[in-house]
């Protein structure tokens, strides 16, 4: 028995959480919003908040524990990401980039090189600003997982 098509989002930082409900309402699909502190939802019955502990990655845990093959993960955590492909779900970043399993080992490597220049007191800059550009992109990459995961039924 396969399980039924639903969303996660990584919360506590998610630019595109109203964007994500829109389409989930269009396709009635059932969100699940995962934060470490309660986060203001619509009250609709397709929305859930799950607040976790505040231990360092509760939200994270919460998420890879119940991604799975019917699931759209969204986060722009890498390490999650990668979690959640293990569990064969759909992951999506919050300009609408997918994380794939040929994309994650690259995403990492880059990930850890960013971390180690920083770690040695280079100064590096962070993730371009969020633009209306990405909000689009995420969009429509929602909607393309969607429709996909509903085909495959």
């Amino acid at each position: 028995m396969s399980k039924t098509l639903e969303i996660f989002i990584d919360a506590d930082a998610c630019p595109v959480k109203e964007e994500t409900y829109k389409v989930a309402f269009r396709y009635d699909v059932p969100v699940s919003v995962v934060a470490n502190a309660p986060i203001r939802i619509p009250r609709h019955p397709l929305i859930k908040r799950i607040t976790v502990n505040d231990h360092y990655d509760a939200a994270d845990d919460y998420v890879a524990e119940h991604a799975h093959v019917n699931s759209i993960v969204i986060t722009a955590d890498i390490l999650l990401a990668e979690r959640c492909l293990k569990m064969d779900a759909t992951v999506l970043g919050p300009k609408g980039t997918p994380f794939t399993k040929d994309s994650i080992g690259s995403a990492l490597a880059s990930r850890a090189i960013m971390s180690d220049l920083r770690a040695g007191g280079d100064a590096v800059g962070g993730p371009a600003p969020f633009q209306q550009a990405d909000r689009s992109r995420f969009l429509s990459a929602l909607d393309e997982a969607i429709v996909r995961l509903k085909r495959q039924g």
